[in-house]
């Protein structure tokens, strides 16, 4: 009785460690990850190969564009700024902002008692000369008949000296206060002092500012009219410093200015800094552009679009491109009919190519032409 107890026990507990035994082999089996798939790899079928084309970046001969933000100026060479010669009250005006004027023609009218003065003292100067000039000529008389000394004559030679010289001193005052040699020898002739004087343009152009009204007392040193040659304008940007290196006197830039549109202005580079601002850490740089319909107006906000020197560089074709959540990417041949998505950093594009920064070597191949149904494949196959 004691076998048989003793053979069944020994049977159940072999049972019990079978059972668990298999129990944990169940477990392992099912604690095997399943296999991952890569999302960005696929296995293109025999009828879509036909419709890509396979081949390796190439390696061309391409220029860097740098976009400047920039600001259009006038050109302060054919700029003018025009104010009063004299102390006085505006009493007239005959331009208004926008008017095309020529060199010489009348801006406004101005009253000034030191204009004046000035011509009163230029009449004093010019009648002292006269009387002078006449007490030397009877002093040589006087002289020839013995009747005073060669000191008298000396002396009265001095005064018509003098006299001469504070004649040109009134003279050069009034053309200081904008008289001409006309109006001098006018008043000259007719002794009639001028009560006013037109202040006049300096040069050809437009008048882009007018600061003035009429009755108001203005100064020298007021600023009362600008006028300016808007037939060429500068377009200034500040470079940053790192590519300041590649932009060089003479060299010729591309201008676009956003609120004219789809039009596109040649320029040439006349100046770069020789000093580079602290606070910004750019080069300010300055660019002629022809303006002969002034399309282009002074404070018009631009883009200047320096083109560098060509060098070597790696690209691809925009066909050869997809996107996907701001992130490019190109099709990588792994063999004959299964192909690797890569991330990959990209160029502004040029000339229907992408510049290549990182991610691809021109030895590897890659999809050239239909790398858009290739991704559409790719999606469908993630689904399934």
């Amino acid at each position: 009785m004691k076998i048989i107890y003793s053979t069944f026990s020994f049977l159940f507990i072999a049972t019990l460690l079978l059972a668990g035994c298999n129990s944990t082999s169940d477990e392992q089996v099912s604690k095997q990850p399943e296999e991952v798939r890569d999302i960005n790899s696929i296995t293109v079928r025999p009828e879509l190969i036909d419709r890509l084309k396979v081949g390796n970046p190439s390696l061309i001969d391409l220029a860097d564009r740098i976009l400047v933000p920039s600001r259009v100026q006038v050109d302060e060479e054919r700029t003018s700024q025009i104010g009063s010669y004299v102390t006085g009250r505006i009493i007239n005006l005959f331009v208004i902002l926008g008017d095309y004027v020529k060199a010489g023609q009348p801006l406004a009218r101005i009253t000034s008692p030191d204009l004046t003065q000035s011509q009163l003292a230029y009449l004093r100067a010019a009648s002292r000369v006269v009387v002078t000039q006449k007490s030397l000529d009877r002093a040589h008389h006087l002289l020839a008949a013995d009747a005073i000394p060669v000191a008298e004559v000396e002396r009265r030679k001095s005064e018509l000296e003098i006299a001469q010289a504070e004649l040109g001193a009134a003279s050069d005052q009034l053309r200081l206060f904008g008289m001409n040699e006309a109006d001098i020898k006018e008043l000259s002739k007719k002794g009639k002092i001028l009560p006013w004087l037109d202040i006049k343009a300096t040069r050809e152009g437009y008048v882009i500012a007018r600061n003035v009204i009429v009755g108001q007392v203005v100064q020298p040193s007021d600023p009362l009219f600008q006028i300016a040659d808007l037939s060429y304008v500068w377009v200034v940007g500040d470079v940053p410093e790192q590519i300041a290196r590649d932009v060089r006197l003479e060299q010729h830039v591309e201008i676009n200015v956003p609120a004219i549109g789809g039009t596109d202005f040649d320029g040439i580079i006349i100046f770069v800094s020789d000093t580079v601002n602290r606070l910004t850490r750019t080069v300010m740089t300055r660019v002629m552009v022809e303006n002969p319909e002034r399309k282009l107006k002074p404070d018009m906000l631009a883009n200047m679009h320096i083109t560098d020197t060509q060098h070597k560089t790696l690209v691809v074709p925009e066909a050869a491109i997809v996107r996907e959540l701001n992130q490019d990417y190109v099709f990588v041949a792994i063999s004959d009919n299964q192909f690797q998505r890569v991330p990959v950093e990209l160029g502004p594009e040029v000339a229907d190519f992408r510049p290549v920064l990182e991610g691809l070597t021109i030895d590897q191949r890659i999809v050239m032409e239909g790398a858009f149904h290739l991704d559409s494949e790719r999606k469908l196959a993630e689904l399934e």
